[in-house]
């Protein structure tokens, strides 16, 4: 093809693909860390530092200079507000916004970036200025100035619940804006797959499934008005719906897809925003191949005859790939260029013109280094840049401006530039064991001899290597979808013969049998790690630690197909590499219990520039119990992306052959782990396969070198041992060398060494940081980020620095009050009171804690001297798990942190119980980073080592004793043999030691039984089966020629080998007093068996069990044992099980049930240790009511029994806890001859006495302590006149001692009251000095919360009482007129309303209720009760508004989550409907007469009213599949659908008795509707509410909670006014209700 015609080709189809298809991620402007961007930090509402700009922008008619960049897609002029005020809200925002995508985004936990700069950049100048050409031809603008910011592969914020995981749906889009002293334009950039999610739900959308469309345009925000006022700016939106949303790729305003821009600013005049009227519609793109050509002349009815690759031509292929990777190959040259080179601009002279190429200015190493095309079906992402410790451009610096050349003979794009990188610049991207090279075009980097890899990561030769990382995914198995959930993930690996083990932990069974087939999952490590034959390399040493591999795995012939996506993200601070793996799609089921095994076999490896594949077709084998062995096949494709340095030489592989020798699967149903051992080599493809003798040890693997060693092939099959780097030893025996002990390490000053399996590495101290070549530590210049207080100067030094408050101001400098300022926080008088303990100086090398604005502790504390820092909560406290050491990457504070592991639990609590210190002497386990159990634990006193499982159970076989090699625990080890486990079992006995004189069988190296057994002390000998079991006969005393135990003997018949257990049970000794059975010559049960000891004979069958009614006591006749006999009862077989148990003799202390002479049960039991005695049934089951305890007349059994009372329930419950004997210390209530509960109980253990009543519950003032006269509970209790009632502290107190059965321990909480009955304002849990404040109603005073020995400095909110108190009531008493009932979590609050206005001044507290969630409430007028369900006490309760009136409790029985109620005022009845069983219910107000209305047709129900005068029942069902409004009459009658179309979360209900509809307020639709109850009359109230959740109906308003502003909100029926009432305490509200002063 001529030159002429491939620039054709190229010109027409780079116009194409402008025209025809939307913009390439590639296309966008340019971003990232090369280009001097700043990243925003990681989270779900996150804002930027202010961006000063360096010319002020004009927005709307506005100069700005500053800028604000928000995670939620969001650029705003002023500081943010949390998100909760405007991220779920519609346009337009109160506060000014350039809004690209505002949804609710979430880049936490690596789930995306979000970048952004201002810039002076010729190249960007000028391609904007051409793009706002395109779509304002008339304008005359030149920017000289551009902010840009770009939100990639960004998250949308989702709660994870356990059904449902994460959605993987990723964005990816941009902004610029560009301007000059007049004028701003602003670019919105979708590229193609850059929106894969419209919109996001709110946080608090109360389990329903809406979600809102993105919010797309630009908001000028509030502006002055009238001095005093404010009214809404102009505002611009783009979008209105989810279809409006996808429009952004798929159209445009410029002539380009997914390209958009507006005129947003202006110095002179500026009404609203402009938008750019070139529209462009989105068509499909005919298939385009990466720089490959057709040999044909191109002409237009060429674009449909490129060929596709026949296996890969199903649209399916990447069905399970991970979205948010790109397949494009021209980005992964983009993003790839190697070692910070510039990618590909596009170009700016327009969508059709594209530069011509010069050959004769391409460097010689292009010329004579062609690159080998890459495949058709190559499947790859954007390798992420990962530029490290690259400083961005310094305002005002050189930015390089990049000319593309392509050479179209090789079809690769190649990049020369006038300022290289170069290893002076750049060297500390490579290994600290690499060196550095210069090239023409660029630098690469070689590790040192001695070392393996890609130079930006080296491993030392020979050494073993660990993998750790995670895995996720969803798997499908036999149509069940099993949920991977950050499972871990552990390799080993054996690089000195390529051994590779994997094991994955805590796999649910389902999935762990299915998976065992899948060993390419391991396979990656065995590639990575493969044994190199000669003229070969394994995958680390082209990969290095960062690189990506995707696998589809087909399997045969069910077609089931998994997807494999494991991405290297580098090596962490053990040098060890991380890999995490995604796994998505479904395999064959494989039954429990299978085993899979799988032949040999070969794969083919081709090489590309950045591109490794394969493809191969392999066979295993099932063989299980139910189908024998079936033989399935699957195929593997795989890809593997990496960087590759194309400046220098490369390697010249094109194909290699990677030969798995031997591979073993299996899964552990015990352990829930999966394992694979592959043994791998790599080597030329078609080398053939050399005879076994003639190949070389080291590559046979038969070599005797350490495994921390390298195996040396010499002439035919000699071979040396050379230690690893980093090792030393004579080869065969390999110790790793501390650099850091013997000053070999490499660390500079202010940094210190840490130590490494085969290496070291340096770490600075605090206060420093490795400068730009990475490793020379310099000082961190603190000041320079402004840490200290905007009223302190801070003072750099070396390592620190010093904040000192300005002269009149106070504080530490970090703080700073003016004096006499608001009183000192906790977090203050902490800091302080440290600060003040030497002077005003702090100790030196102490802690010193660190407050905010505020004066609140911050989340994260740092130690000045050791340089760790942890997460804490609002009081100070240590959040456990959050600790880092110096120099490693600190935890995000602000996620909420996850609770300890099993092994943080056990550690910390052999910790704490000593002060925190551990015990001298005590073993201490050892977690790793993510809290579990590490795999080899170590007694630090003793030395002893052992390798243990998940849940930190020794592994038997493992534990070696101090100054001997310990084991590889990451190895699979066998299971122990039946051999090996007795032995060990007997070993082990005594702490490791054998019993003295005790017998141990021997094993061979196989772990069987060895053919003859001695015992060590008798000298006896004998022969034994492969059980272990004696042959008969075969035993020899000592001095006695052995018998030979290879010849065949008869086998043991099981009488026999009943004795021989018996007798072999202490070493061959029988045991004293034991029952041996005995044989006949035959080796048969003789016909009647005796006991040596106790002279019992009896006869038994010929399986040795004993026959009913033939046992004879000693000195009486036998029985002839040779007449047949009756078979056993039930009552003789429990009685001979149990006495059996131990050789015939009961166990001490136990029972053992009588049986009459027929073998049944007499009717009465005793037992015979205790005393106590029962009556029982036919089956030997207890009858209630008869248990008399020792000393007392027994029942007489032969009676019909009564049943049991509350009372013997009660006491029988407790006492059958224990297998009939009353627990320790526990109260044991106790009933009268009636069963009813004595008017006097007693606590045994504590000596406490009280009177109860009928049901036991105690009665109020008439307990006593131990030694103190008791009360006659015969007579009522008589109050002195003088006496106070009881307060709510002493209530309080009185019920939790009554709960902790009047003992409560050191845990257990009591309010502590003062001799008033008030609560003490030091409230603390037992004796314990987890303490807080408390205000006069024993609420905690929020902050005060503290763990230290000094307890918080309270102030009493209550006066001393000068005489004596008057009664408290619950309920403080409203004030007159009418008022609104609120419910608010543990609270019932009072909102007088005057007229229609609420008379929020006058607002209060009703009812405070410590523990509960109120939710649900309503008023009855005429008795002035107000009723309200509690959703944690899961009761329903009513209190009088009467002043001194308590709470009461009328229904506490099968609640379960109890919402919505309503009283019906005429009928004195009361409905609620109960959510989680899905029913409505009604009772009379007393709680009696209890019935269910409906439980069908429910999904979600929660308010409920009624209308009394007409009996008409109403309540909402937010199910989200069809919500609906329902009526019926209040006796279940004449049910019916009121509403079910145009409604989504239908929360609140209410009836306009002024208008007689009903009307209902949505938390979906955001609209508040009414309707007449006959269906007509519909109408829209107001349409623009924010998160309703409850209503009421008052006059001519309506009253509403509201869950996005923690209010109460008032509307006018005519909507022309609003109110709102927030409460000083922010938290949800729930139901709301009017109390009038009469009846209306």
């Amino acid at each position: 093809m001529t030159w002429g015609k491939t620039a054709l080709f190229f010109l027409q189809l780079f116009w194409t693909v402008h025209h025809v298809t939307a913009i390439h991620r590639h296309d966008i402007y340019p971003y990232g860390m090369f280009y001097g961007d700043v990243t925003l930090q990681e989270g779900d509402d996150e804002t930027s530092e202010v961006i000063t700009l360096t010319k002020p922008m004009y927005f709307y008619e506005a100069s700005f200079t500053i800028l604000y960049v928000a995670t939620n897609g969001i650029i705003s002029t002023q500081d943010l507000p949390m998100e909760k005020q405007y991220v779920d809200d519609g346009f337009p925002t109160d506060f000014p916004v350039i809004a690209p995508f505002l949804a609710d985004i979430d880049t936490s936990k690596g789930k995306g970036s979000i970048f952004y700069r201002q810039t002076e950049s010729p190249t960007v100048l000028k391609r904007a200025e051409a793009d706002v050409r395109r779509g304002f031809p008339d304008a005359t603008f030149t920017p000289t100035h551009a902010f840009v910011a770009t939100w990639e592969n960004v998250s949308a914020y989702e709660e994870l619940t356990r059904s449902s995981g994460p959605s993987n749906r990723i964005n990816t889009f941009q902004v610029v804006l560009a301007y000059n002293e007049k004028d701003t334009y602003a670019l919105f950039l979708y590229p193609e797959d850059g929106l894969q999610f419209f919109g996001t739900r709110p946080k608090e959308s109360y389990n329903v499934e809406i979600e809102l469309p993105a919010r797309v345009g630009f908001t000028r925000g509030e502006l002055s008005y009238f001095f005093f006022s404010r009214t809404e700016g102009p505002y611009y939106s783009v979008t209105s719906n989810e279809q409006s949303v996808k429009n952004l790729y798929q159209k445009g305003n410029i002539g380009e897809p997914g390209v958009w821009l507006f005129h947003v600013g202006n110095g002179y005049s500026f009404q609203n925003v402009v938008p750019a009227q070139h529209e462009a519609v989105l068509t499909k793109a005919p298939p385009v191949r990466d720089a490959v050509f057709p040999d044909e002349d191109y002409t237009d009815t060429d674009e449909d005859e490129y060929p596709i690759d026949p296996e890969l031509e199903d649209p399916t292929t990447t069905e399970f790939l991970e979205p948010e990777q790109d397949s494009s190959l021209l980005e992964r040259l983009n993003q790839e260029a190697p070692f910070g080179q510039s990618p590909l601009q596009p170009s700016v002279s327009g969508p059709g013109e594209f530069p011509h190429p010069d050959p004769r200015n391409l460097p010689p190493e292009d010329v004579t280094q062609p690159q080998r095309p890459l495949p058709k079906h190559a499947i790859l992402q954007v390798y992420p840049n990962r530029v490290k410790d690259v400083p961005p451009h310094p305002s005002g610096g050189q930015v390089f401006s990049v000319e593309e050349k392509v050479n179209f003979d090789s079809g690769v794009i190649h990049y020369s530039t006038d300022n290289k990188e170069t290893c002076e610049r750049l060297q500390q991207q490579c290994s600290q064991n690499a060196h550095c090279t210069d090239y023409s075009t660029g630098f690469c980097c070689h590790c040192n001899s001695g070392f393996y890899g890609n130079g930006r990561h080296c491993l030392p030769n020979g050494a073993p290597h660990r993998v750790n990382g995670k895995v996720r995914g969803t798997v499908l198995v036999g149509g069940t979808a099993v949920q991977l959930d950050s499972i871990d993930l552990h390799a080993y690996i054996v690089v000195g013969d390529g051994r590779a083990y994997t094991a994955i932990s805590e796999v649910p069974e389902p999935v762990g049998w299915a998976l065992m087939p899948v060993a390419p999952i391991g396979g990656l490590f065995g590639w990575l790690f493969a044994l190199e034959l000669p003229n070969s390399l394994n995958g680390f040493s082209i990969t290095g630690a960062e690189f990506t591999r995707r696998a589809d795995v087909t399997f045969y012939p069910g077609n089931q197909r998994l997807s494999i996506v494991q991405t290297a993200t580098g090596l962490d601070t053990q040098n060890y590499l991380n890999v995490d793996t995604h796994l998505q799609g479904s395999v064959p089921f494989i039954p429990p219990g299978a085993t899979v095994q799988m032949e040999p076999f070969k794969d083919t490896y081709q090489y590309y520039p950045s591109l490794i594949s394969s493809s191969s077709a392999r066979e295993f084998t099932v063989v299980s119990a139910e189908n024998g062995a079936e033989t399935l096949t699957f195929q593997v494709k795989q890809n593997i992306t990496y960087r590759d340095c194309s400046h220098g030489h490369r390697s010249g592989l094109e194909t290699q052959e990677l030969r798995m020798e031997r591979i073993f699967v299996m899964y552990v149903k015990e352990e829930r782990i999966l394992r694979y051992a592959i043994t791998n080599k790599i080597g030329p493809l078609g080398a053939g396969e050399p005879e076994p003798e003639n190949v070389n040890p080291c590559y046979s693997g038969n070599h005797d070198c350490d495994t921390t060693a390298l195996c040396v092939p010499g002439e035919g099959q000699l071979f040396s041992c050379q230690c690893a780097t980093g090792y030393s030893g004579d080869g065969r025996n390999c110790y790793d060398v501390d650099e850091c002990a013997e000053g070999l390490s490499s660390c500079g000053a202010h940094s210190h060494c840490v130590n490494l399996p085969g290496s070291h590495r340096c770490q600075c101290e605090s206060g420093f940081e490795f400068g730009f070549d990475g490793r020379t530590c310099q000082d961190v210049d603190e000041c320079r980020d402004q840490p200290c207080h905007a009223q302190a100067l801070c003072s750099n030094g070396p390592g620190s620095f010093q904040c000192q408050c300005q002269p009149g101001y106070h504080g530490d400098g970090f703080q700073c009050h003016p004096q006499n300022g608001r009183p000192k926080t906790q977090c203050e008088q902490h800091r302080d009171s440290l600060q003040s303990g030497n002077g005003g100086v702090p100790p030196v090398g102490g802690f010193i804690p660190q407050c905010d604005e505020e004066g609140q502790y911050r989340s994260q504390q740092c130690h000045g001297s050791t340089g760790h820092c942890w997460c804490v909560d609002s009081r100070g406290q240590e959040r456990a798990g959050t600790r880092t050491p110096p120099g490693t990457p600190r935890r995000n504070c602000d996620e909420p942190g996850r609770p300890k592991t099993q092994c943080e639990q056990h550690r910390d609590s052999l910790q704490s119980e000593n002060g925190g210190v551990p015990l001298v002497g005590g073993f201490i386990p050892q977690c790793d980073e993510e809290g579990q159990y590490r795999s080899q634990q170590c007694h630090g006193s003793t030395g002893h080592c052992w390798c243990v499982d998940s849940r930190g159970q020794e592994r038997a076989g493992t534990r070696t004793p101090p100054g001997t090699p310990r084991m590889n625990c990451d190895e699979p080890g066998r299971p122990k043999t039946q051999c090996e486990q007795h032995r060990d079992s007997l070993q082990s006995g005594n702490g490791g030691v054998p019993l003295v004189g005790g017998f141990i069988p021997q094993c061979d190296e196989e772990g069987q039984y060895r053919s003859q057994q001695c015992h060590g002390s008798t000298g006896h000998c004998w022969c034994v089966d492969s059980r272990g079991q004696e042959r008969a006969g075969t035993r020899t005393p000592p001095g006695t020629p052995r018998r030979n135990c290879d010849e065949p003997g008869r086998p043991k018949t099981q009488c026999e080998q009943h004795r021989d257990s018996l007798q072999s049970g202490n070493g061959g000794v029988p045991l004293l007093g034991a029952f041996v059975p005995e044989c006949d010559e035959e080796g048969q049960y003789r016909s009647q068996q005796c006991h040596g000891s106790t002279g019992h004979c009896w006869c038994v069958d010929s399986r040795g069990q004993e026959r009913a009614g033939t046992r004879t006591p000693p000195g009486t006749p036998t029985i002839n044992c040779d007449e047949p006999g009756r078979p056993k009862t039930q009552c003789e077989q429990h009685r001979d099980s149990l006495q059996s148990g131990n050789g015939g003799v009961p166990p001490v202390g136990a029972f053992i049930p009588q049986c009459d002479e027929e073998g049944q049960y007499r009717s009465q039991q005793c037992h015979g240790s205790t005393g106590h005695c029962w009556c029982v049934d036919s089956r030997g089951q207890e009858r209630a009511g008869t248990r008399t305890p020792p000393g007392t007349p027994t029942i007489n059994c032969d009676e019909p029994g009564r049943p049991k009372t509350q009372c013997e329930q009660h006491r029988d419950s407790l006492q059958s806890g224990n297998g009939g004997v009353p627990l320790v210390g526990g109260f044991i209530p106790q009933c009268d001859e009636e069963g009813q509960y004595r008017s006097q109980q007693c606590h045994g253990s504590t000596g406490h006495c009280w009177c109860v009543d009928s049901r036991g519950q105690e009665r109020a003032g008439t307990r006593t302590p131990p030694g103190t006269l008791r009360r006659n509970c015969d007579v009522p209790v008589i109050v002195p006149p003088t006496q106070r009632p009881e307060t709510v502290c002493e209530r309080w107190r009185a019920s939790l001692m009554q709960q902790y059965g009047g003992q409560p321990n050191s845990q257990h909480y009591l309010p502590q009251c003062d001799s008033s009955g008030e609560f003490n304002p030091v409230q603390c849990y037992g004796d314990s000095s987890y303490c807080w404040c408390v205000d006069r109603n024993g609420r905690e005073v929020q902050g005060t919360r503290s763990h230290d020995a000094v307890k918080p400095a309270c102030i009493p909110t209550v006066a001393p009482p000068t005489m004596r108190p008057l009664p408290r009531p619950d309920v403080t008493p409203p004030p007159a007129g009418t008022f609104l009932l609120y419910a608010q979590g543990q609270q019932i609050g009072v909102l007088p309303l005057n007229g229609t206005q609420m008379d929020k001044q006058r607002s209060s507290v009703l009812l405070a209720l410590h523990g509960s969630i109120v939710v649900g409430i309503d008023y009855d007028c005429r008795e002035r009760k107000v009723y309200w369900t509690d959703l944690a006490g899961r009761t329903i309760n009513r209190a009088s508004l009467e002043p001194g009136s308590e709470s009461e409790i009328i229904i506490n029985t099968a609640l379960t989550s109890p919402e919505g109620l309503a009283v019906d005022v005429a009928r004195r009845r009361l409905f609620w409907v109960d959510s989680t069983p899905d029913k409505i219910e009604t009772a009379n107000l007393d709680g009696s007469d209890r019935r269910v209305l409906f439980q069908k047709d429910l999904v979600n129900p929660r308010a409920i009213i009624v209308d009394s005068p007409t009996g008409t029942l109403y309540w909402t069902d937010w199910n989200r599949e069809a919500p609906k409004i329902e009526s019926s009459s209040v006796d279940g009658q004449n049910r019916r659908v009121l509403v079910q179309d145009g409604i989504g979360l239908p929360n609140a209900l209410a009836y306009d008795s002024t208008t007689r509809q009903v009307c209902w307020a949505d938390a979906g639709t955001k609209r508040l509707e009414c309707i007449s109850p006959n269906g007509t009359g519909r109408r829209v109230v107001h349409s623009n509410l924010n998160y309703p959740f409850s209503m009421v109906s008052f006059a001519n308003h309506y009253y509403y909670t509201d869950w996005r502003r923690d209010g109460v909100i008032a509307l006018s029926r005519d909507n022309q006014s609003t109110d709102e009432y927030l409460p000083d305490q922010r938290s949800h509200l729930y139901g709301i209700t009017v109390a009038p002063p009469h009846c209306l």
